[in-house]
């Protein structure tokens, strides 16, 4: 029913490699990433203990491998070739402009050259077909409300299948700590969160379907079809949207040629640590920037953000205010936002314009997240007749009714459920909903909620 990922996605690996300049042959020595870098084996059982990823910094094709495999918690070793002696001694490739890069090597030795998301996913072992021709539960988006949806209903014995376009946890699982989730007093990483509940939702029979996205539906009351963008079709007796936003662009020209060549949608956390001795800058104030700018602050040298209100206090939680002001080398540019992109194949400078004093200046830095919210992906609702509000989110329940009347075309003798939009049996979770609270917290619980009134209305059936 929607990607989860951003517009433009850094997740697509046919990127064209030769508008991607490489980095200086200084860059830093090959090291292993995930969330326990000395672990041998994965947190789970799905695939190999260990990727060996061979590519150039700055490849946009290098990223989006090196993101997946850090949002999916399987261990991997980055190995930056600087030179055409590298690219010729390591990846065994013919020079560092070689379209075969980057390339993944496995440990029984299986070698992949330049894979896309789809053939990286299959050769771990995730990639797999529904195994039912009905189920009574799908559920579009793999992010909190998802995967909270996917293991009550599992728990609960209904037969459910999750899809997800590309790796499970959503914005939520890019975030390298989430402090204030309750019983997690000493905070967790977004990863490892969508990590417990993967493996919690397949522990109750659910059926995880990954590298798949739904692009249009047939709903009717009892009986919905979403087809997948390779045909699959999935019939389900009731439905979850829970696809989330993705991330909103700058608007600037060069944007999508430096995506993924210093040019980064969200916390970017697999890429902390690769910007050691740098400048980073942020844009954004919320959140997901607060956090992104500690992670970072840990690495490199300076981390700039840059917000346009006056102060982070009223889109921040409080204790990260105060964390932020207290550490050194944090600067908060208020009044602040990024006008231009500087660079040809990589991304070399930025120009920051201050709407008080009128003044632009260019700052060199090769690492910029954008943190400024989102935008639902719901495109496909239009043409299944699904109310969404001005701003593209599916309006559910109460928010249905105009002068205490359902909406139109309701057929049943009953109110929309709460979480419940117009086309009964099809309900919205999370960020992708009208007057959704923009909480990790909030997210779960609609998850879990949608599942009771999927009860009512497969009792209704």
């Amino acid at each position: 029913m929607g990607p989860v990922s951003p517009g433009i996605d850094p997740i697509d690996a046919s990127i064209d490699e030769a508008l991607v300049e490489s980095f200086p042959a200084s860059d830093p020595p090959a090291w292993t990433m995930g969330s326990n870098p000395r672990r041998v084996e994965p947190a789970s059982d799905r695939g190999p203990t260990l990727v060996k990823v061979y590519g150039r910094l700055g490849s946009a094709s290098a990223y989006a491998i090196r993101d997946f495999l850090h949002r999916c918690d399987v261990p991997f070793e980055w190995v930056p070739l600087g030179s055409d002696q590298d690219a010729r001694e390591q990846a065994e490739v013919g020079h560092l402009r070689d379209e075969r890069l980057p390339v993944c090597v496995f440990p029984d030795g299986a070698r992949m050259e330049a894979p896309t998301m789809r053939q990286l996913i299959e050769r771990l072992g995730w990639f797999r077909n529904p195994s039912r021709a009905e189920y009574d539960l799908a559920i579009y988006g793999a992010g909190p409300a998802g995967l909270s949806a996917a293991l009550y209903a599992g728990a609960d014995g209904l037969s459910t299948v999750l899809i997800e376009r590309w790796a499970v946890g959503g914005q939520a699982g890019s975030s390298s700590r989430i402090e204030n989730y309750l019983g997690f007093p000493a905070g967790i990483s977004g990863i490892e969160l969508a990590e417990r509940a993967r493996m919690q939702a397949e522990k109750f029979g659910v059926e995880i379907l990954l590298a798949r996205e739904g692009v249009s539906a047939h709903l009717a009351p009892g009986r919905g079809v979403g087809v997948l963008e390779d045909g699959t079709k999935i019939v389900a007796r009731a439905s979850i949207c829970a696809t989330g936003v993705t991330y909103r662009c700058l608007g600037l020209p060069n944007e999508a040629q430096l995506l993924g060549a210093g040019l980064y949608y969200g916390a970017g956390a697999s890429e902390a640590p690769l910007t050691a001795g740098e400048h980073v800058v942020i844009v954004g104030g919320g959140n997901s920037a607060g956090q992104a700018a500690m992670h970072f602050a840990t690495h490199a040298q300076r981390v700039s953000m840059v917000v346009r209100g006056d102060s982070l206090k009223s889109t921040l939680s409080h204790y990260l205010v105060e964390r932020i002001a207290t550490t050194p080398n944090i600067e908060v540019l208020t009044h602040t936002e990024v006008t231009a992109l500087h660079g040809d194949r990589t991304l070399r400078e930025i120009t920051l314009h201050h709407a008080v004093t009128g003044a632009h200046r260019r700052v060199q830095t090769r690492w910029l997240f954008v943190c400024i919210g989102g935008e639902p992906q719901t495109q496909w609702a239009g043409a299944v007749g699904m109310v969404r509000d001005e701003a593209g989110y599916l309006v559910t329940g109460r928010d249905l009714l105009r002068d205490g009347a359902r909406p139109a075309g309701w057929p049943l003798d009953r109110e929309p459920y709460f979480l419940e939009t117009n086309i009964p049996g099809m309900f919205a979770a999370g960020d992708v909903r009208h007057g959704a609270v923009r909480r990790c917290a909030s997210a779960v619980g609609e998850g879990a909620m949608a599942v009771a009134f999927v009860h009512r209305v497969l009792g209704e059936c």
